[in-house]
């Protein structure tokens, strides 16, 4: 095969909130930084060990404002896209590298209906318990990536 491919698949939780770019042409880019963790159990000490990798996302335009739109801090999403490296010089005229993941799909994975039914249930704990857990149940969902 003599083609290439550049494409990235994650599932993580935003670590901040959807920061929006507005241009004069009407176009927009929203970035925000998803965190993914792998964990393993270390063979010589039998301690459980999470590592957390940082990924910076771009999306642009429409999907830029259904992100600002939908997505908090600490919701699970699903991306798709391909890496970027982009080169720029800082203020002390360093030569500087940054790495992106530029957004081409995605699909939100935390249920907001579950979100808000278990925020209820903190906020109002005189109500019964049983009634909040089948209000957060969790539903079907035929249209995950995997």
């Amino acid at each position: 095969m003599s083609g290439t491919l550049n494409k990235v698949m994650l599932i993580g939780h935003l670590g901040d909130e959807v920061k929006m770019h507005y241009f004069d042409d009407k176009n927009c880019v929203g970035r925000f930084p998803l965190a993914t963790n792998e964990t393993y159990t270390n063979k010589t000490t039998n301690e459980r060990v999470t590592n957390t990798e940082w990924h910076n996302i771009v999306v642009r335009n429409k999907a830029a404002e259904i992100c600002e739109k939908y997505l908090t801090k600490g919701d699970k999403v699903y991306i798709e896209g391909r890496i970027k490296t982009r080169k720029w010089t800082d203020d002390k005229g360093m030569e500087r590298y940054s790495t992106e993941i530029q957004c081409t799909d995605f699909t939100f994975l935390t249920n907001k209906n579950e979100q808000q039914a278990q925020s209820s249930v903190a906020q109002q704990p005189s109500q019964p318990q049983q009634a909040a857990q089948n209000s957060a149940a969790p539903q079907e969902d035929d249209d995950l990536p995997f």
